[in-house]
C-alpha cells in the first residue's frame, strides 16, 4: 500500500493499514510533518463543525477585508485565479449547505480525542495527546448570542456545553483581559502539545513496524485495466496494489490526472508562538472576536488562526502576524515571553467545506483523504481509519456518501 503524504492524515492511514495487516510505503516530498501538520493550532476541536460559509457571510466579507482588525485577508492580485472557486464557495453560504457540511464534519471529527488516543496508543506519540476542555471566549452574553447560528447547529448535532459568566468565568481561568467576561466550555476535547513532533513520532512508529519511508515527489499514479498498479516517484515507479492521496492542498494536480475536478484552494493559515510565556490559559481557547485559538504547548503558547486567500506561491503577509500578536497581547494582559516565532501554511479548502474521502471512481484501489480546511489535525485519525477500512474491505461505521470523490468526477481521465 502506498500512502502519499506524511501529514496527520497520511500517517494515520499508514498506521491503521499496518494494524490491519498491510505492508505500507509512506511517501512525502519533504518528510513527515513538514507542512500543515507542523503548524496547526494543536486543538482537537471536535466542536469545530461550523463551516466558514454561513448565512450572512457575503454581506460581512467586504467589511472584514477592509478592517485590519478582522481575521480575513486577501492578496488582491490573486483574485482572478481565485474567483471561480470563490463563487462556488460563497454559493454555500446558506443555512441548508452549512447544516449539511456540519453534519458531515461531525461524523469525522466529533470524537477526536478518543480517535487520537486510539491512534497513538502504544506509540512514541502517545505522550503528546492531552485531554482538556475547549473554551470559546466572548466579551459578554450579547456577543455570544451573535454567534447563535453556529451554536444552534452544534446543539442539533448533539454537542453540549457549559456557559460561564462573571465570577464563574474568572474562577475557571483568571488570565483573560477584563473585557472578556463570558466563556462557553466544552468538555471531552483535547490538545496536542507539540503537533510537529507528534506526527513525526507517528511516522517513526510506521517505520518501526516495518513501513518504508520514501522522500520524493509523486508525479503520477499508474493503473492498468481500471486498477492501480504503482506510483511514479521522482523518476521511478513503485509498485502497489492500493494508493492513497493525502497531500492536503497539493492533492489537486494529482487528483486531476485521475479525473477529479476538485474545487480546491489554499486557506492560508498563520501562527505565532510566544516562548517561555508568563501567562498560559488553563485549556485551549478560541477568542471569538479575533477567530484565533490559543493553545498551551511544550515551552510556548501558540496563537493560530486567520484566513487568507492568496494561493500557494506567494510568501507570508505581515499583517496576519501583526494581528495575531496584537490580539494575543490584548487577550492576555501582562504576557511576557523570551522569543516570538512565526509560521504560515496552507490548509486545503474544497468549495463545499466537506473533505474528499473515498475511492476514486473508475480506478480501483486509489483513495483520497484531503480537504479538511482548518480541522485536519482534528479529523486525521478518523479519516485514516476510514480509508484503511475501505482498503481492507471492511464497512465503515458511517455513511461515506457525503465525502465521496465521485461528486467531483470530471468528464474523463487522461
Amino acid at each position: 500500500m502506498a500512502v502519499i503524504g506524511a501529514g496527520i492524515v497520511g500517517v494515520s492511514t499508514a498506521i491503521w493499514l499496518q494494524r490491519d495487516g498491510h505492508d505500507v510505503i509512506l511517501i512525502d516530498r519533504a518528510g513527515p510533518a513538514e507542512g500543515t501538520s507542523f503548524g496547526n493550532g494543536g486543538v482537537l476541536a471536535s466542536c469545530a463543525v461550523v463551516p466558514v460559509p454561513v448565512p450572512g457571510l457575503l454581506a460581512k466579507a467586504p467589511r472584514m477585508l477592509l478592517d485590519s482588525n478582522q481575521p480575513l485577508f486577501l492578496k488582491w492580485r490573486y483574485v482572478p485565479r481565485l474567483l471561480p472557486w470563490l463563487t462556488r464557495y460563497m454559493g454555500h453560504a446558506n443555512a441548508a449547505d452549512a447544516a449539511r457540511a456540519a453534519a458531515a464534519l461531525t461524523a469525522v471529527i466529533g470524537d477526536s480525542l478518543a480517535d487520537h488516543q486510539a491512534l497513538s496508543r502504544g506509540t512514541p506519540a502517545e505522550r503528546w495527546v492531552v485531554p482538556s476542555d475547549y473554551m470559546f471566549v466572548y466579551e459578554n452574553r450579547t456577543h455570544f448570542l451573535a454567534d447563535g447560528f453556529g451554536w444552534a447547529l452544534r446543539r442539533d448535532l448533539g454537542f453540549e456545553w457549559t456557559e460561564l459568566e462573571g465570577n464563574a468565568f474568572r474562577a475557571y481561568d483568571p488570565v483573560f483581559d477584563p473585557r472578556l467576561g463570558y466563556g462557553v466550555k466544552l468538555a471531552n476535547h483535547g490538545r496536542i502539545s507539540d503537533p510537529g513532533q507528534y506526527v513525526k513520532d507517528l511516522a517513526q512508529h510506521v517505520q518501526q513496524q516495518g513501513g518504508r519511508l520514501v522522500i520524493g515527489d509523486v508525479s503520477d499514479i499508474a493503473y492498468e485495466n481500471g486498477k492501480v498498479s504503482g506510483v511514479r516517484v521522482s523518476g521511478q515507479t513503485i509498485s502497489c496494489d492500493a494508493a492513497v492521496i493525502a497531500t492536503g492542498v497539493w492533492s489537486g494536480p494529482l487528483s486531476r490526472k485521475l479525473g477529479l475536478a476538485v474545487p480546491l484552494e489554499s486557506e492560508r493559515g498563520y501562527h505565532i508562538e510566544f516562548w517561555n510565556p508568563s501567562v498560559v490559559p488553563r485549556s485551549p481557547i478560541m477568542v471569538a472576536s479575533g477567530k484565533f485559538v490559543a493553545t498551551p504547548m511544550e515551552g510556548r503558547l501558540r496563537l493560530a488562526g486567520v484566513v487568507e486567500f492568496g494561493g500557494l506561491d506567494a510568501g507570508p503577509s505581515r499583517a496576519p502576524f501583526e494581528l495575531l500578536k496584537r490580539q494575543g497581547l490584548a487577550a492576555f494582559p501582562g504576557l511576557e515571553y523570551s522569543e516570538m516565532t512565526e509560521w504560515m501554511g496552507h490548509r486545503p479548502a474544497p468549495a463545499d467545506s466537506i473533505p474528499v474521502i473515498g475511492e476514486v471512481p473508475g480506478i480501483a484501489g486509489v483513495f483520497t483523504g484531503f480537504g479538511h480546511h482548518h480541522v485536519g489535525l482534528t479529523g486525521g485519525p478518523k479519516t485514516g481509519r476510514l480509508i484503511a477500512q475501505m482498503i481492507g474491505g471492511h464497512r465503515p461505521n458511517i455513511d461515506m456518501t457525503p465525502y465521496a470523490p465521485a461528486r467531483f468526477a470530471a468528464a474523463g481521465k487522461r
